[in-house]
């Protein structure tokens, strides 16, 4: 387990989130060995995965005494009514109190048009949603204008909690810390206050974290990747320069990582305990405590 060291104030990646993709049983049983009680375990959108696996994971990660955090993919949703039975199901079943509600890179072909539009009509609140997290780009959006990312986050912030929900910022993984921070104080001087998950990837291969670049559109970090000028700073070592860059960076406001797991959700986990724990107890990221 990676308990913190008593005393000490709470520095960036102290805490943290991460994601999971399909997580089984066992995975599940793994984490639970890693990660401190009540992290948040969020579990992607993947087209192929019903509802009750959806259902199942959520039961599995709050018996294992996770945080399960459901993606909900706004253009995937086939109607309304099939969204409520979902939200009721991981409500009463697995007591799931938070979501991220994202677009979803598809076209529309339900009521849902964009995450907003879940928001608005979704009655998150009616079936025991708590708080939500909303995505943020700090490269940008390969089909969204820089000006409509700014307005459309200022409007969920807004629609969210004029609801009476609690709302966070989940940002697109980055491999370049100088965007994320100048993202991060752009937000902080435009007076949005919320709390922001930064995403970083976890320890993976740099074969991978090419792939997952390119998929994502995340160019300035795939520029940077390609050149092998990022190749120290992630690889198998994991984000440490990210994190180092952010946690020097002084006041960013309640920002701290979100870890994607393209290494696999364990490694990462374990990633993730090491660098709190270094956090903690006031150590560079690697050096041994």
């Amino acid at each position: 387990m990676c308990a913190p060291v008593p005393g000490e104030p709470p520095t960036f990646a102290r805490h943290f989130s991460l994601e999971a993709t399909r997580p089984n049983v066992t995975e599940i049983g793994a984490l639970a060995e890693i990660l401190p009680a009540g992290t948040p375990v969020y579990f992607t959108a993947v087209p192929t995965v019903g509802p009750q696996e959806v259902i199942e994971a959520a039961v599995n990660l709050r018996k294992a005494g996770l945080e399960p955090v459901v993606h909900i993919a706004a253009r995937r949703l086939p109607g309304a009514d099939a969204l409520n039975e979902l939200l009721k199901s991981l409500h009463g079943d697995a007591q799931v109190r938070q979501l991220l509600v994202i677009g979803g890179d598809v076209d529309s072909s339900g009521p849902f048009a964009d995450a907003l539009a879940v928001i608005q009509k979704g009655r998150l609140r009616e079936v025991g949603i708590e708080e939500i997290g909303i995505g943020a780009y700090p490269e940008g959006h390969p089909r969204i204008a820089p000006g409509r990312l700014e307005a459309a986050l200022d409007e969920k912030i807004a629609v969210a909690s004029a609801q009476g929900l609690r709302v966070h910022i989940v940002s697109q993984f980055s491999f370049a810390p100088e965007r994320i921070l100048a993202w991060l104080k752009r937000l902080r001087a435009c007076g949005i206050a919320t709390p922001v998950k930064v995403g970083m990837a976890g320890p993976a291969s740099l074969t991978a974290l090419l792939r997952y670049a390119r998929r994502c559109g995340v160019n300035a970090s795939l520029r940077g990747l390609m050149s092998g000028a990022a190749v120290g700073l992630i690889g198998h070592a994991g984000p440490d320069r990210i994190v180092e860059a952010l946690a020097a960076a002084g006041d960013l406001g309640d920002a701290t990582p979100h870890y994607f797991s393209f290494g696999g959700t364990v490694e990462t986990a374990r990633y993730a305990c090491a660098t709190s724990r270094h956090a903690a107890a006031g150590h560079a990221i690697g050096q041994p405590i």
